[in-house]
């Protein structure tokens, strides 16, 4: 256990750490006296974890430590409570499930049950332990009492003076008590009773189980084991659910949970195979529940006259719909597959026939994407909408509190200025979208029938909100960026090439697709007096750093060729330039000056690929150019030139190394490849040649590299 020393105030902590052996004996007590005084049913002790910033799960009672197993060790940076009043130095209260699932979305996907929760600092004034959680049944006040917010302060106040003083006292461990483990009766009257009161409950008609805080049997009379058609020796000391493989559901589990975490009595009907329903129903305390099982007769009844219109399942989505919701929402990359996503997964799932996703920008309701309106003209009242106009959508962003609308005439009484649309629907969720504490849209879910929203399902529906406001920041920023890496690349680049006499020119740019999209990748074409210059390179990296150097590389170039600088000279200078701005990239790069008129060309070459010449009779080669190291290394490099004869009809090929260059695939191969294609299709027009060059590129699911293509033809 380490404390963390705090000199610059609450939040601040300072980089020196301490060790201390501390038992668990001490911790275990203080959180089951700290239970007590305030009537919690569950609870656990975090301690800082050794040399880093990370809270620990030392000790739990109460419940199941698996129920805490997503955070058995957490961040100190991390959205939970604990992590919170730690870092904050203050009391976190939680006052129910839908307080959960908008504060804390990603407790509230795996525990969506109604109950409260404090979190509490374990520190001095100069040093910080830990910190600890304690939790009350749903049907607990919203606000935390003065008494109960005293009581948990100065039980965490003493837990820290005693871990600070075994601390310099180096303590030794002690065995530790089992804060789970159920009292035992003592005496004979108490056994005695035990014995009776097992009599009794064996003669009940109906079935009674006992499960422990881990859902293990305890104890099961014969009617519980005929219902169940289990033998009591096969239940006794398992799980139910795994014991019993028709109720291996983890919509059967869920409801223990909830019962556990909520301490309210819940229940759910179950099929026995072939066709006998059977009611389960558990009454929860601090040791465990007590289960009742009788037979469902209306719902075998009702199933053997076949199904109802209208039937349902009693929660819309479980735990694991939910989680694998969540998991397909970190998947998706712009708006619109967010969009897309919510329209085929999470609508379906919560029994929405439609949605309209809602962003906010300069004050105004932005419509994003929708799906299931049948008339898009109804989706398009809302695009433009001020946030100050008194609407259920921009109520939800602004205040970032859900709206649940189970009828046209319940929107219509809350809202009388807003007139539901005449748009076949008859009941609406409208959900805050809130990321990293600010607003980012609205989520509006309709439905085709009038439909009530539960306490469960409306925590689910706002938890599912603050998962679809994550994926929809990402996505906004993803887009953002993506728009921002188009605009630059084509400022950058040349928006058409020069018409040149006795030269006929194409070009075309493929972003990559990983990363910002953006690259450095540069061609230019030059006219000069009586020839024409061009030339293609690329800097290294895919930021907007080397896009920027490519600009300015670009710009040297042509300003280079304009005053009339020898291609090797050309080279020189720009390798000169790019040291002296001191980028620390290097760039490759082909320049050439082009004489139409006596069919020649002058090439000087830094480090890039060699270009690709295909003459007139359909043959390809590969020029063999004598060159320099890439530019941007040595100051003092020289560029020979080779010159190189281009007859008309000739084509002459240069590419970055994107083209040519995937994982697996050797270069000489993909250079082969590339010159075939060239030598195949070598008659097309220009155009249709460079599509035909990069198509196969272009066709790719992932380019790891951006490509850039420029093709000249002699005429």
């Amino acid at each position: 256990m380490v404390g963390v020393s705090d000199g610059q105030g609450a939040a601040a902590q300072a980089p020196a750490t301490v060790r201390t052996r501390v038992g668990r004996p001490l911790l275990s007590l203080a959180l089951a006296s700290m239970m007590d005084e305030v009537h919690a049913h569950s609870g656990a002790v975090y301690l800082l974890a050794s040399g880093e910033p990370v809270l620990e799960m030392a000790v739990m009672a109460g419940l199941p430590r698996a129920f805490a197993a997503p955070w058995e060790r957490v961040g100190l940076s991390a959205p939970i409570p604990v992590a919170d009043a730690l870092r904050e130095r203050r009391l976190v209260w939680v006052g129910g499930e839908e307080d959960m699932a908008v504060r804390y979305p990603r407790i509230a996907v795996v525990l969506p049950y109604p109950f409260a929760l404090a979190a509490v600092p374990v520190a001095t004034e100069s040093t910080a332990y830990g910190a600890v959680f304690v939790t009350w049944p749903g049907s607990h006040p919203p606000e935390l009492s003065d008494r109960e917010r005293d009581h948990l302060t100065a039980a965490c106040d003493r837990l820290a003076l005693r871990l600070e003083r075994a601390l310099q006292e180096s303590r030794p461990p002690l065995p530790e008590p089992d804060l789970l483990a159920t009292p035992v009766v003592a005496g004979a009257a108490g056994t005695l009773g035990t014995v009776e009161a097992a009599r009794m409950v064996s003669r009940l008609p109906y079935g009674l189980c006992s499960l422990d805080l881990h859902g293990r049997v305890g104890y099961a009379n014969p009617a519980a084991a005929e219902l169940i058609g289990v033998p009591v020796s096969r239940l006794l000391g398992n799980q139910l659910w795994a014991s019993v493989p028709w109720l291996n559901d983890p919509v059967y589990e869920d409801r223990y949970r909830a019962a556990l975490l909520s301490q309210h009595t819940t229940s759910f009907v179950a099929l026995r195979p072939p066709g006998d329903w059977l009611s389960f129903r558990m009454y929860p305390n601090t040791t465990g529940l007590s289960v009742r099982v009788t037979r469902a007769r209306a719902v075998t009844e009702m199933n053997r006259a076949g199904p109802q219109p209208g039937d349902a399942p009693s929660r819309l989505v479980t735990i694991s719909q939910v989680l694998t919701l969540a998991g397909a929402l970190t998947e998706a990359v712009g708006v619109q597959d967010v969009v897309q996503l919510v329209a085929d997964e999470i609508a379906p799932a919560v029994g929405s026939q439609a949605l309209v996703v809602l962003g906010s920008r300069a004050g105004r309701l932005h419509v994003l994407g929708h799906r299931g309106y049948p008339d898009a003209r109804i989706v398009e009242r809302f695009d433009g909408l001020p946030l100050a106009r008194q609407t259920p959508g921009t109520h939800a962003l602004t205040t970032g509190v859900p709206a649940f609308f189970a009828s046209r005439e319940e929107l219509e009484r809350l809202y009388p200025s807003v007139q539901a649309p005449p748009d076949g629907f008859e009941a609406w969720a409208y959900l805050p979208l809130i990321a990293s504490g600010r607003p980012v849209g609205t989520c509006l879910l309709a439905y085709a029938e009038p439909h009530p929203f539960p306490a469960d399902e409306r925590a689910v529906l706002t938890s599912l909100g603050g998962l679809i406001a994550q994926a929809l920041e990402r996505a906004l920023l993803y887009d953002a960026k993506h728009r921002l890496a188009h605009g630059l690349q084509q400022a950058l680049l040349p928006h058409s090439l020069p018409a040149l006499p006795g030269v006929e020119a194409a070009s075309r740019y493929l972003p990559a697709t990983q990363g910002m999209e953006i690259g450095g990748d540069f061609y230019d074409l030059v006219p000069t007096q009586g020839v024409a210059a061009a030339v293609i390179g690329d800097v290294q990296g895919h930021n907007v750093t080397a896009a920027g150097l490519m600009g300015q590389l670009r710009t040297a170039v042509r300003a280079y060729t304009t005053v009339g600088q020898a291609p090797a000279e050309v080279m020189r200078s720009t390798n000169r330039l790019l040291i002296d701005l001191g980028a620390d990239l290097f760039a490759s790069c082909l320049y050439l000056r082009l004489d139409p008129a006596r069919g020649r060309a002058v090439m000087a070459r830094a480090g890039h690929p060699p270009p690709l010449l295909r003459r007139p009779d359909g043959r390809v080669r590969v020029l063999n150019l004598a060159g320099g190291p890439l530019l941007g290394i040595d100051g003092g490099a020289v560029y020979p030139t080779t010159e190189v004869g281009l007859p008309p009809g000739s084509v002459l090929a240069l590419y970055t190394d994107g083209l040519i260059e995937s994982p697996g695939v050797d270069i000489e191969d993909a250079l082969a490849e590339l010159g075939e294609r060239l030598g195949e299709a070598g008659e097309l027009p220009l155009e249709e040649l460079a599509d035909h060059l990069v198509r196969y590129d272009a066709g790719s699911r992932e380019r790891l590299d951006d490509v850039a293509l420029l093709l000249l033809r002699a005429r």
